[in-house]
């Protein structure tokens, strides 16, 4: 038997005397249902804004004040400040003190995260699943390390610089291992760039297994799996587990991967006492292996569950509310829910529909300048889909001297590849840029910190001769010093950084493996900030006129936020500001393939949205720069905004003075709905037959062929080449 010593448990607790808690005033009646349902399965939905802690602290005291003992219950959530922050607003609820024991008892709770309860009970029963000597875990540094190893063992890559890193192949292996997909599917899906790597990395991860199999070590996510399979093959401890934790409570469910969902259910068996609390609308983290089906299915896996809805918000306005409700409500598969407060007045949302990405930054500057006359600056925030977004903005931002914090992505000016790409710039515009050539020339193999040093002497000096006796040597040397010449006399920023981002990007790729695609994002926000400069010396200039270090932290109370939307979930401001709300950047256009990825899309739309307290700006360019066209190319709002009533937002048109005017929306066409049944192009046959079809967010466009699997390669004028699913293709006769 793997059971403990048996404990007294209470199953039918019984109030011992008068709750000092005021539930009339105190909760909602959505609040006290949740609270007060303490048998069986429950779920609750929570929407954003809603009271979701303060209903699980409340049911938390509740539980207690009634008899259970804190020992029976078990609180499992995603942080330890989470459980701990629930834990002492309990104690605190009840009055506790340190003196009455209160807080003591409270401390009784088995609250943690899924990984620390795995790791409890793994260093329990650790022979139970194999491990003799008890739970030796490895650290992160740990699992890279054995990586190392492994991959000079094994003989892989040996010269090959492109092969990913360490941490990359590390990120890799922990996502296949939380998404339970194989790391195949995960590289086809989400770092395709690395498809050539596919068969040795799959080497990698199995030899990985394999090590930690043979010298009986554990890493993070195996966690996990080895409490799964505790339970599983020993069902006298699951039985005595069950016993033990008669409540369960679950944070953030949504947020759950398939694992975690399977273990909540072999703890709590179908009828338990099992309350999951989250938010399908706010399920944003499938990168990392959560998955939304798992509270969509709550209700199944758990036969004659109740579901509480709350849907009273208590941070934003009504206006606010009423366009994030209207997100929701395109959402395919949802709960249904409806958020409302009591705060019925407010400024409707606006939207700015800009000339350009570049003249977005300008107007989201002038918005911020006007909101900072109400709010101090820390309570201004502006959101992105993803971190390079924000790069045209921070110029406008060091310009006139905002100070800012960035949250999510690298921070523009110390990004990595920016600094390369600059630096070829600095020693164009200035020959005795010692830093700038040192970074150029710790690119070039066999040129170290002190041969660095007698070349740009060389180069200081002009001596030729000397110069001649390092080219002749290296010839990567050689093609660097003639390329940097080949600057000399180029004044234009977009011109120079064109050229330079052609030579440079060989070296990215080299050099930056594991995630170049985006880096390369990056330098074209770079080129895009260029083209709107006509000299080098002013353009290099506003780039590193920022606030000093120190003095951005001494400024942190009244600082601008700048965040992606996946940092800024559980976080909330007076103001919002979400830029780039066209298709292709939000949603990316990585998830007009899936629709489950364009769901997820929505999804962070409504978590952008609904941080907002009293204002929030929605920003559209209407074209953005394209370094291939050297132009700007139109594109389409976000199909989330098109899909928004007129009613629900105030709309304002750039001019041509740099302001913007007023205008009613015109007439929003009904959205094509997607159709009940698939409706797939003809296939192509051997006659070379082509057809038309029409996709809901490119419009018009013609099947260039069938690459299998459902999906068509269709040319979309405008839009170019696009891989679609059929099922997100309605046929059109030619």
């Amino acid at each position: 038997m793997l059971v403990e010593p048996s404990l007294t448990f209470s199953t039918s607790p019984e109030t011992t005397s008068p709750m000092p808690i005021d539930f009339e005033h105190d909760l909602n009646p959505a609040q006290r249902e949740a609270v007060e349902t303490t048998q069986g399965p429950v779920l609750v939905i929570a929407g954003a804004g809603s009271g979701k802690t303060r209903t699980v602290v409340y049911r938390l005291a509740r539980l207690v004040h009634m008899g259970v003992p804190p020992e029976n219950i078990l609180l499992l959530t995603f942080t330890r400040k989470a459980a701990q922050e629930m834990l002492d607003r309990a104690a605190r609820l009840l009055g506790g003190s340190g003196q009455d024991g209160h807080r003591s008892r409270l401390s009784l709770v088995a609250g943690g995260t899924f990984h620390s309860f795995a790791f409890s009970l793994l260093r329990q029963h650790a022979a139970a699943v194999g491990f003799s000597g008890g739970v030796s875990m490895l650290d992160r540094a740990d699992s890279e390390d054995v990586l190392g190893l492994l991959r000079t063992n094994l003989g892989i890559a040996k010269s090959d610089k492109s092969f990913p890193k360490r941490s990359a192949v590390m990120g890799l292996i922990s996502k296949s291992r939380n998404k339970e997909t194989a790391l195949s599917d995960i590289l086809d899906r989400e770092a395709f760039h690395l498809a050539p790597h596919a068969e040795n990395l799959t080497r990698l991860a199995d030899g990985y297994t394999a090590y930690k199999r043979e010298h009986g070590l554990l890493d993070y996510d195996d966690l996990l799996f080895y409490l799964e399979k505790l339970l599983v093959e020993h069902p006298d401890l699951r039985d005595y587990l069950r016993m033990r934790y008669s409540y369960i409570m679950v944070d953030e469910y949504q947020d759950t991967n398939l694992v975690q969902a399977r273990t909540v259910q072999h703890l709590a068996g179908e009828g338990g006492n099992i309350m999951a609390v989250g938010d399908d609308a706010q399920s944003i983290y499938a990168f990392r292996g959560a998955n939304v089906e798992n509270i969509l299915r709550f209700p199944n896996r758990f036969p004659g569950a109740k579901v509480i809805r709350l849907e009273e918000n208590y941070r934003s306005t009504q206006p606010i509310l009423d366009l994030t409700n209207s997100v929701l409500e395109h959402a395919e598969r949802k709960f249904e829910k409806h958020l409302f407060t009591k705060r019925k007045t407010g400024p409707k949302p606006e939207i700015f529909r800009t000339y350009s990405d570049m003249t977005q930054a300008r107007l989201v500057v002038a918005k911020v300048v006007e909101q900072a006359k109400k709010y101090p600056l820390h309570e201004i925030a502006v959101l992105f889909r993803a971190g390079y977004m924000s790069f045209p903005l921070e110029v406008e931002l060091n310009k006139i001297g905002i100070a800012y914090q960035k949250f999510g992505g690298i921070k523009f000016s110390e990004a990595a590849h920016v600094k390369d790409a600059l630096a070829y710039l600095r020693v164009a515009h200035n020959p005795d840029d010692v830093p700038g050539w040192r970074r150029i020339l710790s690119y070039i193999k066999g040129v170290g910190p002190k041969t660095a040093e007698k070349i740009f002497q060389a180069i200081k000096t002009n001596d030729d001769q000397a110069l001649s006796r390092y080219t002749k040597k290296n010839e990567e040397l050689a093609e660097l010093i003639y390329f940097v010449k080949s600057l000399n006399g180029m004044d234009s920023p977009k011109d120079l950084l064109d050229k330079v981002i052609q030579f440079y990007l060989p070296l990215l790729k080299q050099s930056f493996p594991d995630d170049y695609p985006r880096r390369e994002a990056g330098l074209e926000q770079l080129y895009q900030i260029a083209a709107d400069y006509s000299g080098l010396d002013i353009f290099l200039a506003e780039l590193v006129l920022e606030n000093p270090e120190d003095d951005r932290k001494k400024a942190r109370e009244d600082t601008l936020c700048l965040s992606t939307v996946h940092s800024a979930k559980g976080l909330e401001w007076s103001a919002v500001c979400i830029i780039d709300l066209v298709d292709d950047r939000f949603p990316s256009r990585h998830a007009l393939v899936k629709s489950e990825d364009l769901e997820e899309e929505r999804r962070l739309l409504y978590v952008a949205a609904t941080r907002a307290r009293e204002y929030l700006g929605l920003f559209v360019p209407k074209t953005v720069y394209q370094r291939q066209n050297a132009s700007h190319v139109p594109v389409m709002p976000s199909l989330f905004l098109r899909e928004l009533d007129q009613h629900l937002y105030v709309e304002h048109n750039e001019n041509r003075m740099g302001g913007v005017d007023v205008q009613a929306p015109p007439p929003v066409p009904e959205p094509l709905s997607r159709p009940q049944e698939s409706v797939s192009p003809k296939r192509l046959g051997a006659s070379g037959n082509t057809g038309y079809c029409r996709h809901k967010i490119f419009g018009r466009g013609k099947i260039v062929e069938d690459i299998g699997n459902n999906k068509y390669r269709v040319n979309f004028p405008g839009f170019g080449l696009k891989v679609i699913v059929g099922d997100y293709l309605t046929m059109e006769e030619s």
